[in-house]
């Protein structure tokens, strides 16, 4: 099971410290170098991106795109079906993101706001109107639009994602967990094993990688969801150890949201229920799971 945060904290070996998530060997390994960013040479460098709706996004409609994009694949579920023998198709893809935490002192040092666009093209070699600039101006104004029942925060450090999750926690002890999912985990029928644990109650702190020049992660606080730890075996017999949450209060929630057309379910009636991708992190407080 995940540790606790003092044995989460890494030296990396170059000046900074890595956030460990999972067991030794299998760990999500969360790098905060000393200063520097992703690219070459102040260009930023990202493979595989397409902006777009995000589903996790508790505002936003479906589109017709989301709706008909890989029919067969739960990205959603209800929290009765969260039991052994249940079967669900599912694809744990590998994020080519591989953007850094840079150290606190460096990212205080570079802006990050809408009304810093150009001062920030600047600092990463981007051009305005490019793909590139589109994506760190679409990511920067996600982390400036207000949440929905929720405290959130966009850490730009390791540092202060520690913090933010320490103080919305209670402070103590927390740990952090992330889905562990290795490379043959493809899309397939997966089913749930025995050993389903809940890892806290309508607390939790969850942290959703953004693109980036380096790592930037959007973190929502509730006190409407819980966490488990749910263990997978593949069609083809990997295994993968997943991170659910399920939203209790989804009463506030965009009617027309992927998840009440995929479940055929209203808002604000039934626990909704989906896993993170393996780039998400959720901090819990360091309690006995049940």
């Amino acid at each position: 099971m995940p540790r606790a945060i003092s044995e989460l904290l890494q030296p990396t070996g170059k000046g900074g410290v890595g956030l460990n998530a999972g067991k030794p060997g299998k760990r999500t390994n969360v790098g905060a170098g000393k200063g520097g960013v992703s690219g070459h040479k102040g260009n930023l460098v990202y493979v595989g991106v397409k902006p777009g709706p995000n589903p996790f996004d508790y505002r936003y409609a479906a589109t017709e795109t989301q709706l008909h994009q890989d029919p067969n694949v739960a990205i959603f579920f209800l929290e009765k079906d969260m039991q052994p023998g249940t079967t669900m198709n599912l694809h744990f893809t590998t994020n080519s993101n591989t953007a850094t935490f840079v150290s606190r002192e460096t990212t205080e040092s570079i802006p990050f706001s809408s009304n810093k666009l150009p001062e920030i093209f600047n600092q990463f070699s981007v051009k305005p109107g490019s793909v590139e600039a589109d994506i760190i101006k679409g990511t920067i104004q996600e982390c400036e639009n207000p949440g929905i029942r929720e405290d959130k925060y966009c850490p730009t450090s390791l540092e202060s994602m520690i913090d933010f999750s320490t103080s919305k926690l209670g402070g103590g002890n927390i740990r952090a967990i992330s889905t562990e999912a290795g490379k043959g985990a493809t899309l397939q029928k997966y089913t749930i094993a025995s050993g389903v644990k809940k890892l806290a109650a309508d607390k939790s702190v969850v942290c959703d990688k953004q693109n980036y020049a380096y790592a930037v992660f959007y973190c929502h606080a509730t006190k409407t969801t819980t966490a488990y730890v749910v263990p997978l075996k593949g069609a083809d017999g990997v295994n993968v150890k997943a991170v659910a949450v399920c939203h209790t209060d989804t009463s506030e929630w965009n009617p027309k949201h992927l998840a009440f057309q995929v479940l055929k379910v209203k808002p604000g009636t039934v626990p909704v229920c989906h896993f993170l991708p393996s780039d998400h992190v959720v901090w819990v407080p360091n309690q006995k799971s049940t």
